[in-house]
Formats: C-alpha cells, structure tokens, sequence
C-alpha cells in the first residue's frame, strides 16, 4: 500500500527534496541546509529545509548513516529521533562527533536517512499483574555478555 506523505521545502533549498538513492531503499537521505561543523564530543543541530506533513498514525524516524559512522565516527544523539504527524517545523537532525576531530558538513551533504513508518493504533490498559516469560525482569544486558 502507498502513502502520500507531503513535504515543503525552505525557499533556496528545492535542490534538497529527501531522495532515496536506489528504489528498494528502505529510507529517504536527508541533506544539510548550510554549511557548518560539529565540534570534538558535541551534538550540533543540523537543518535539512524539510517540512513535513505525515498522515494521522504515521511517524518519521530519523537515522544514522552508517558511511558517517563507520568513517567518521558521527552518529545521531536521538537516534532514531522521532517526527510525530503533528509537527510542521523543520526537519533537524542531532549530529554527534564521537571522532578525534572537528567534522565539517557542508550544504547538500547526505547526514541522516529518514523511515517513514505506520504506527498502529494502541490501547493502554492498566493491569494489577503480567503475564510470566523466560526473561522476566532481566534487562540492561541480562541476555548478554555480564
């Protein structure tokens, strides 16, 4: 099933529009809007001139590249950072520079990938007890290495 999901772009920033790079993608790239640089151990706001209108019970998860990652050392700080339907600000993505050096990003760079995702509609429902599973409580690393 298909979607339409509506964007607007900032004035000056047409050549930005969120693309998937080859059809079978599961994400949209996200481009810089400006040039900037995201310092040694700091998150910078990075803005994408992306607006966006998703349908009710659908959200945009915002994601790491992994190319920045595994090159760079750079990873998002929310990751994935959620865009609720209710939002029509810009499109910002969190960077964070866990390398050795300054990162410069410039104007048009691919930072993030953008799932558009449907959520489904959920009831919460107020219980004295839970049902019993073979993990239990166990969490923070319980399945793993101790």
């Amino acid at each position: 099933m298909q979607i339409t999901v509506k964007i607007a772009m900032m004035a000056g920033c047409e050549d930005l529009v969120p693309a998937k790079a080859h059809a079978d993608d599961a994400a949209f790239d996200l481009r810089s809007r400006t040039d900037l640089t995201v310092p040694v151990n700091k998150s910078t706001l990075v803005p994408t001139g992306v607006f966006i209108e998703l349908p009710v019970n659908y959200e945009a998860q915002v994601r790491p590249r992994s190319g920045l990652a595994l090159k760079h050392n750079i990873t998002l700080t929310n990751s994935p950072g959620t865009i609720d339907a209710g939002y029509r600000g810009e499109v910002g993505v969190i960077m964070f520079n866990h390398g050795p050096e300054e990162f410069a990003v410039r104007r048009g760079d691919r930072i993030a990938q953008m799932v558009i995702a449907e959520l489904p509609e959920v009831e919460l429902q107020i219980a004295e007890t839970l049902s019993n599973s073979d993990r239990g409580e166990g969490g923070f690393g319980s399945t793993g290495r101790k």
